[in-house]
Parts: structure tokens; C-alpha cells; sequence
């Protein structure tokens, strides 16, 4: 097998442990000596740090601009020039994103329609489709529990109702849109040590 590398995303609702899942990743890359990077969105770039602004409701926006902004945030971030996804892969480097477009299609699914969501991000699939993708599955509870322990200030998303809400919704759009995506759903409630262990043993499969 060649050395093709990874674009791996790590799905999950806010407090499923996605940050300390994704150190572990890189973490294990790392010591098998591939290069790796992290990346997120919404991204740090200026559609990415508009969209921050009104999950934090600094600005308010309707939810169908909303979606469209994520969509404008994700192809920068697939495409750009300069540190673009599509590049770094090319330089060989193994890519982690905290979320793509099946964030998309789960959190803003209960504003706008699916459909539309889906067709909106059907170019970023073509351009880059994740050759893994792993859902930390935790109970909606413990999640609002965990951001409710680990910090003050909240977004607009974190409270137990839309945790819940897009909990159900992840569940359901991987069943009516991943039929072609390779899609795990990991337990979350684990130790951090077992679920990192169980995505490594996964992501070594698709590794030389």
C-alpha cells in the first residue's frame, strides 16, 4: 500500500471529548513518524471567526445564513491556497478536523432543510471526501455535565436540549446520508485511553 495520507474527522456534539481524542490521534501518529495535522471549524479564518461571533451571539444571523456561511468557512478550508486541507495533504500530511460537513447536515438540519444542506455541501464532498470518520456516541447528559464542569462562558449550542436535538439528528443523517462514507460510531462513555485505542486500531487499518 502507498503512503497515501489520512483525512480523518472526528464528529461528535459539544462535551463528546472530541479535543482530547483528536491530541491522542496526533499523538499516535506522531510515534509511527507521520507527519500530522489538526484543523477545525468553523476555522480561524475570517469566515470561520464571523461564525464564531454568532454561535457565541455576539452577532445574530439567520439560521439559513448560518449554514451558508459554514458552507463558505468549509470550501476556504478545503481549498485555499496558502494552508488549504487539499494542499497540506499534498505536502503529506495526515489531516484530523473536528467536524466537516456531517456537522452540517446535524446541527443546522432542524432550521433549514436537509436537502438543501446536503446539495450545498455536495461540492466539498467532491472535492474532499474524509477516507475516515469516527462519531464520539455520549449521552447528551453527560455531555452538558462535562461543559457545564470545564467552563463558564457558553455558546449558543451548548445547552442539554440542542445537545439532545443534534445527538438524534447525527445519528439519523449518517443513517440516511453515510450509506458511502466510512462511518464508526465509537462509545464515548469509554476510558479515554480504550476509545483512543479503538480509533488508532481502525486508522491503522488504512495505513501501509
Amino acid at each position: 500500500m502507498s503512503k497515501k495520507p489520512l483525512f480523518i474527522v472526528i464528529e461528535g456534539v459539544d462535551g463528546s471529548g472530541k479535543s482530547t481524542q483528536i491530541e491522542l490521534l496526533k499523538s499516535n501518529f506522531r510515534k509511527v513518524n507521520r507527519q500530522v495535522l489538526e484543523t477545525h471549524e468553523p476555522t480561524d479564518g475570517p469566515v470561520g471567526i464571523l461564525l464564531k461571533n454568532i454561535m457565541t451571539g455576539r452577532i445574530v444571523a439567520d439560521p439559513s445564513t448560518t449554514a451558508a456561511l459554514f458552507l463558505a468557512d468549509r470550501l476556504d478550508h478545503i481549498t485555499n491556497s496558502l494552508n488549504g486541507m487539499k494542499k497540506r495533504l499534498d505536502e503529506g500530511f495526515n489531516i484530523i478536523c473536528s467536524r466537516y460537513y456531517f456537522s452540517s447536515y446535524a446541527f443546522q438540519s432542524e432550521y433549514v432543510p436537509i436537502d438543501w444542506i446536503v446539495l450545498c455541501n455536495s461540492l466539498c464532498k467532491t472535492y474532499l471526501k474524509p477516507d475516515l470518520i469516527f462519531y464520539l456516541n455520549v449521552d447528551p447528559n453527560v455531555c452538558i455535565s462535562r461543559i457545564n464542569k470545564g467552563r463558564a462562558d457558553k455558546e449558543i449550542y451548548e445547552n442539554l436540549k440542542k445537545i439532545t436535538d443534534t445527538h438524534k439528528a447525527y445519528l439519523k443523517v449518517f443513517k440516511d446520508w453515510g450509506e458511502d462514507e466510512n462511518i464508526h460510531v465509537v462509545d464515548g462513555e469509554q476510558s479515554t485511553q480504550t476509545i483512543a485505542e479503538e480509533i488508532w486500531k481502525i486508522t491503522g487499518q488504512h495505513m501501509d
